[in-house]
C-alpha cells in the first residue's frame, strides 16, 4: 500500500515543476473518458461555492490544473505563438488588423512568417491584441502576458487575465457558446469569460465601463452607479452536495469546436450559402479534425503538412501527412494508382493542388474567415465587401511545389530606411488620415473608401513631420508610394507583395479533383489553373479592374505557359499521326514479314 502511494505522488515531485506530470496527464491505457465531477477555484485557488456572498468567475487555470500541468499545455500551437523560440514551421493564417477610415489592411502574428508584422510594430500591445482577437483565440498566450504600459496595468487589474479556456475545445456539451465567450472578450470581461461561455453560468455587465480603480474583490464600489460590473450567477442545482461540477470533457475535440474559430466562406454565387457547400471528404467520411490533427498534453498539434517532421518534435508528424496515409491505408484511406499521369506532376504539384480547396476558376473569388471576419459571433458583418479581402484559390509555388493558397494584399502606412519598411503604430496615423479621409466616405458594407492619390500623398506630407527617422510610404495594391520630388511615386518593392498562406482544406474526392476529367483540366489555354485572373486589391480608385494571372504567382514564364498550353490543342491530332503512322508501319514491317517467310518456306521445300 505505502508502494502505491509513492508511485502516485511521486510524480508531483519532479525536479522541474514545468515537466511535472499530474493525476490527470498520466495514461493508464485506458480507454474510457475519465468523469470529471470536479471542484470548481477561483483565480487566486479558493474553492467556489453556491453558499459563497462573493460569486467569482472559476480560473480554468486553476480548475484544470490542478490536475493537469498548465505550464507544459501552454506550449501547445494554439498559445505558443508568443514563443520567440518556437519553431513558426510553414506559413499559417495570420491575424489581420483593419482600419478603413486609415486605409489599413496588414497581416500580423507573434510567428516569425516571411510577410507578416508583429503588432507591437503597429503599436498593438498584447493586452489590446487579445482585446481585438481574442473573440477566436483558446486563450493564453499574449492574454496571459503582462503588459508594460501604464495605463493597461490597470485595466488589466480590472479586466483580468485571458487564460486558456480548456473548455473552448473539450467541453462537449451543447451549452459551450464561444459566441458568449466572444462576446465577454470585447467587454474586456477577460477573467469572466470562460464562465459566462459555459452551459451552467452566466455572467452580466462590462469590463470595460468600470474605472481603472475598480476592484473586481469589491464589485459594488463603483465611480459610476449607473455602470453595471461583471457579475457571475450560477446554476445552484448544478453543484452536488460537495459542491461539484459535472463538466463534460473529451479527449476527441468535437468538430463544431474547431468550426467557430475555423470556418471559411467563399464568395462566390453557388457556393456562399451553407446548404451550397459540400464539407470536406474526409469528415462526409466519419473522420474527425482530431483524427489527423493529434497531439499530446503538450498540445504540439500536428498540422499535417509535407515535411513538418523535420520541424516539429510530435512523433506523429511524419505518418500525418496526404502521402503517409494514402500510402499506408491509415485510418481506411484509399491508396490511389494515379493512371496515366506522368511521374512529373509528384515533383512539381502538392497533394492539395489536385484535390483540395475551391478549384480554380476563372476569376478568383473572395473569401471570408472566422478568423479574420468574426464569423460566428454577434458583432460579424455579414456583407461580401467588408475588410479584409481575401482571395481564394491562388495556385503559387510553395518550397519548389505548386500549392493552393489564400491570399491578401497588404495596405498600411510604413518608415522606409535603407530599403526596409517597418509599419507606423496606428495612433500615429490615425489623427492625420482623419484630416484628409473622412467618415462619411466610410462605405456602410465595410469596404474601402475610395481614395485618390492626392490624398495619400497630403497623407504622406502630414507624416514627414511626425517621424524622427526615415521615409514615410504608403502600401498598397502591391506596390509602394512615397514623395518624391513633389511627385507621388509608385514602385515595386518586397514590402507590397501579396502575403499567402498554403490551405488543404475542403479536400475534394479524386472524381473531383483536378485532372480526372482530362488533361485539359490544367493545360489547356483557359485553364484557371495558369490562366486564372487574381484582383489587385487596393482602396486607391487607379487600381480598381488591376489583375494578375495564376502563373505570375508560380515563377512560371508567360511565353513558356502559354507555348505549353497551346501545345495540348493539337495532342490529339498528334497522337492519332501517330496511331496512323503506326499502323502503316506495321502493315508494312507484316508484308515484308510474309514475305519474307515464303522465302523460308520455299528454302525448306528445296526450291530455288
Amino acid at each position: 500500500m505505502a508502494t502505491l502511494c509513492c508511485l502516485t505522488v511521486w510524480p508531483c515531485f519532479a525536479d522541474d515543476t514545468n515537466e511535472v506530470r499530474l493525476l490527470g496527464d498520466i495514461d493508464d491505457g485506458s480507454l474510457a473518458i475519465p468523469v470529471h465531477i470536479i471542484l470548481l477555484y477561483d483565480e487566486e485557488g479558493g474553492k467556489i461555492s453556491p453558499e459563497d456572498e462573493l460569486t467569482l468567475p472559476f480560473s480554468t487555470k486553476q480548475t484544470c490544473g490542478a490536475c493537469h500541468n498548465y505550464e507544459i499545455i501552454k506550449k501547445g500551437w494554439h498559445f505558443n505563438a508568443i514563443d520567440p523560440n518556437v519553431s513558426a514551421g510553414r506559413k499559417a493564417q495570420p491575424w489581420i488588423f483593419v482600419d478603413a477610415q486609415t486605409v489599413t489592411q496588414i497581416p500580423l502574428s507573434y510567428r516569425k512568417f516571411e510577410g507578416v508584422y508583429h503588432p507591437g510594430k503597429l503599436g498593438i500591445s498584447p493586452w489590446k491584441f487579445t482585446e481585438l482577437f481574442g473573440r477566436q483565440m483558446p486563450g493564453g498566450g499574449p492574454g496571459e502576458l503582462d503588459t508594460d504600459d501604464y495605463d493597461e496595468i490597470m485595466r488589466q487589474s480590472v479586466s483580468g487575465k485571458l487564460e486558456i479556456n480548456c473548455l473552448s475545445c473539450h467541453n462537449a456539451d451543447h451549452g459551450q457558446d464561444q459566441t458568449e465567450y466572444a462576446s465577454q472578450v470585447a467587454l474586456q470581461n477577460f477573467r469572466w469569460a470562460a464562465t459566462a461561455a459555459c452551459e451552467f453560468a452566466s455572467v452580466k455587465g462590462s469590463a470595460k465601463d468600470m474605472s481603472e480603480t475598480w476592484d473586481y474583490m469589491m464589485p459594488d464600489v463603483l465611480d459610476d452607479p449607473d455602470k453595471v460590473p461583471p457579475t457571475v450567477k450560477f446554476n445552484k442545482n448544478v453543484f452536488d452536495n460537495k459542491n461539484k461540477v459535472l463538466f463534460d470533457i473529451v479527449r476527441k475535440v468535437p468538430v463544431k469546436r474547431c468550426y467557430f474559430c475555423h470556418s471559411n466562406k467563399i464568395l462566390a454565387e453557388k457556393t456562399s450559402e451553407k446548404w451550397m457547400a459540400d464539407e470536406d471528404v474526409h469528415l462526409s467520411a466519419g473522420l474527425s479534425c482530431v483524427d489527423c490533427h493529434r497531439n499530446g498534453l503538450d498540445h504540439n498539434i500536428v498540422r499535417g503538412y509535407e515535411n513538418e517532421a523535420k520541424k516539429s518534435s510530435n512523433p506523429l508528424a511524419k505518418t500525418s501527412t496526404c502521402e503517409s496515409c494514402h500510402t499506408t491505408g491509415r485510418l481506411g484511406a484509399p491508396v490511389p494508382e494515379h493512371l496515366g499521369i506522368p511521374v512529373v506532376h509528384f515533383t512539381k504539384l502538392t497533394c492539395t493542388a489536385c484535390h483540395s480547396g475551391p478549384a480554380p476558376v476563372e476569376k478568383a473569388p473572395g473569401l471570408k474567415t472566422s478568423r479574420a471576419h468574426a464569423l460566428g459571433t454577434h458583432s460579424v458583418n455579414k456583407s461580401d465587401e467588408a475588410l479584409p479581402h481575401i482571395t481564394t484559390t491562388v495556385l503559387a509555388e510553395q518550397d519548389g511545389k505548386i500549392a493552393p493558397h489564400n491570399l491578401i494584399w497588404p495596405a498600411f502606412w510604413g518608415s522606409m530606411k535603407e530599403e526596409q519598411v517597418a509599419p507606423i503604430a496606428i495612433n500615429i496615423v490615425k489623427p492625420l488620415t482623419a484630416k484628409v479621409i473622412s467618415k462619411k466616405s466610410l462605405p456602410p458594407s465595410g469596404d474601402w473608401p475610395e481614395v485618390t492619390s492626392e490624398q495619400i500623398k497630403k497623407i504622406l506630407t502630414l507624416l514627414t513631420s511626425e517621424l524622427e527617422e526615415g521615409v514615410p510610404v504608403y502600401i498598397c495594391g502591391g506596390k509602394l508610394y512615397q514623395i518624391d520630388k513633389d511627385k507621388l511615386k509608385a514602385e515595386e518593392h518586397e514590402a507590397a507583395k501579396p502575403y499567402l498562406w498554403p490551405i488543404a482544406h475542403n479536400v475534394r474526392s479524386a472524381a473531383q479533383s483536378l485532372g480526372a476529367k482530362s488533361c485539359g483540366d490544367c493545360h489547356s489555354t483557359d485553364s484557371a489553373f495558369f490562366f486564372g485572373s487574381v484582383a489587385v486589391d487596393s482602396p486607391l480608385v487607379a487600381d480598381k479592374g488591376v489583375v494578375k494571372q495564376m502563373f505570375e504567382f508560380q515563377g512560371l514564364d508567360q511565353f513558356y505557359t502559354k507555348a505549353f498550353a497551346w501545345s495540348f490543342m493539337f495532342r490529339p491530332w498528334f497522337k492519332i499521326v501517330t496511331l496512323c503512322s503506326c499502323s502503316i508501319i506495321s502493315v508494312v514491317l507484316l508484308l515484308y514479314g510474309l514475305k519474307a517467310l515464303a522465302c523460308i518456306t520455299k528454302i525448306l521445300a528445296g526450291k530455288d
